[in-house]
């Protein structure tokens, strides 16, 4: 079974663990613009230094280098069974120009999953997040707590939240985040793309909800 896949949800949801997990399990690449930009950039491929000279000047890559880059990605031939595009595209404009990349292809997309938890849940989840400022570890109060309450099991050093971890911060990524997809949702909604994966429970749940939102 061939699967052409986007996964979209706001930040703590968990779609990033749901992805690496499924595409592992079916065995198609997990592809995010992230990725895709480093590998271009390493490679001094044309669109990577083209993207480069944005980033070095600290600006965002425009859309169309974006999706140009994307689009390639998608008609590599590991995805000729299908891929799965990690939180791209974020807006309609995107969506557009990448389907429109694509409609020469048999690699257009699916489905569409769009994981949702209420803001209680993802700010909990994602303000409980700490980390070592000596060495980077990473830790979570509840999931992944360290050994000494407050420090770092690696080094001693003293555990720290980043400014982006902070409730208020949070609260304002998932407003910018609903305002910017809100019609992308809608969009692929109308299309009959799109299906809604309840985040509320454990990872296993989630691996679980999807499946069933498949049919696998």
């Amino acid at each position: 079974m061939d699967l052409r896949l986007i996964f979209l949800g706001p930040p703590g949801v968990g779609k990033g663990t749901q992805a690496k997990r499924l595409a592992a399990d079916k065995g198609i690449p997990h592809i995010s613009t992230g990725d895709i930009l480093r590998t271009e950039v390493e490679a001094h491929s044309e669109l990577g230094n083209r993207a480069k000279q944005y980033m070095d000047d600290g600006k965002l890559v425009p859309d169309d280098l974006v999706v140009d880059m994307v689009a390639k990605r998608l008609v590599q031939p590991d995805c000729n069974r299908g891929y799965l595009l990690d939180g791209f595209p974020r807006n309609t404009a995107q969506a557009a120009a990448l389907e429109g990349k694509l409609a020469q292809s048999a690699n257009q997309t699916d489905k569409v999953l769009y994981f949702s938890a209420p803001d209680e849940i993802l700010i909990k989840r994602l303000s409980g997040r700490r980390v070592c400022p000596a060495c980077g570890a990473n830790y979570h109060l509840e999931t992944m707590p360290p050994k000494t309450p407050g420090v770092c099991d690696k080094c001693g050093t003293e555990l720290i939240q980043r400014p982006d971890d902070s409730p208020q911060t949070i609260k304002n990524r998932l407003e910018v985040y609903k305002a910017q997809t809100h019609q992308l949702t809608q969009q692929y909604a109308s299309a009959e793309l799109l299906v809604n994966v309840d985040s509320t429970g454990t990872v296993d749940e989630i691996a679980d909800a999807v499946a069933r939102c498949l049919e696998l």
